[in-house]
């Protein structure tokens, strides 16, 4: 059957997660005197974030100890001392901040527009609720979509497939007529996969795509828009 449904991951496919956290981090460690720089919290920061979201998917934390544990890890492994009360003041503030820095990755508006006009668009998205949506506001990136499903507003995260089965149900459409694109293999491709939907892993790291893998969002086109 053709395509009729877009659905997209949000972070780190078409929002710049790791540049946009970058930028709320450092107004963060800026506002609680923490003299460490940026770039070297982020060094550590990124492969412990990704562990607990990890974990996340997977059930074996909460939100409160995902936002907790990867601050506490990634000042321990700078071995900079920071108080458990300060650390939750700062995940806190960061959910602030994280939605005032909007960078997307390139071509995302461009390969939005071709899109919007042959196919129909989603979200679907493990992030939390309360920046999620201030993401897809300030961003310019609300009014492309028709349905925002947040993991938090169904219960279960990606790849469970009950999330797929909700989106695809609120977006009154057919797995066999709907394609998946996201950045994780485990939580995008093979859950949407699992529910019968087509499927576009977007890996901007790798230099060698293969077939139904894209490295920059504009070669959707080939896919999707049937032109480059």
């Amino acid at each position: 059957m053709p395509i009729k449904h877009v659905f997209f991951d949000l972070d780190h496919t078409l929002w710049d997660f790791e540049y946009n956290a970058e930028r709320a981090y450092e107004v963060c460690l800026t506002n609680h005197d923490i003299n460490i720089g940026v770039q070297k919290f982020m060094s550590v920061y990124r492969s412990i974030n990704h562990a607990y979201w990890k974990k996340y998917r997977e059930n074996k934390v909460t939100k409160e100890e995902l936002q907790y544990g990867r601050l506490k890890e990634a000042f321990d492994a700078v071995e900079i001392s920071v108080s458990d009360d300060k650390i939750n003041r700062i995940a806190k503030e960061f959910l602030v901040e994280l939605p005032k820095f909007n960078q997307l990755f390139d071509g995302t508006l461009e390969i939005l527009d071709c899109l919007k006009e042959k196919y129909t668009l989603h979200i679907i998205t493990n992030g939390f609720n309360e920046v999620q949506h201030p993401k897809l506001v300030n961003s310019g990136l609300f009014d492309y979509f028709e349905e925002i499903i947040t993991a938090e507003s169904v219960g279960v995260r990606k790849p469970d497939p009950k999330i797929f089965h909700y989106a695809l149900s609120k977006a009154n459409a057919k797995a066999s007529e709907s394609i998946m694109i996201g950045d994780s293999y485990e939580a995008d491709i093979q859950g949407a996969m699992n529910v019968g939907m087509k499927t576009i892993f977007f890996t901007p790291s790798t230099k060698t795509v293969k077939i139904n893998e894209i490295n920059r969002l504009l070669g959707i086109k080939k896919y999707l828009c049937h032109s480059q």
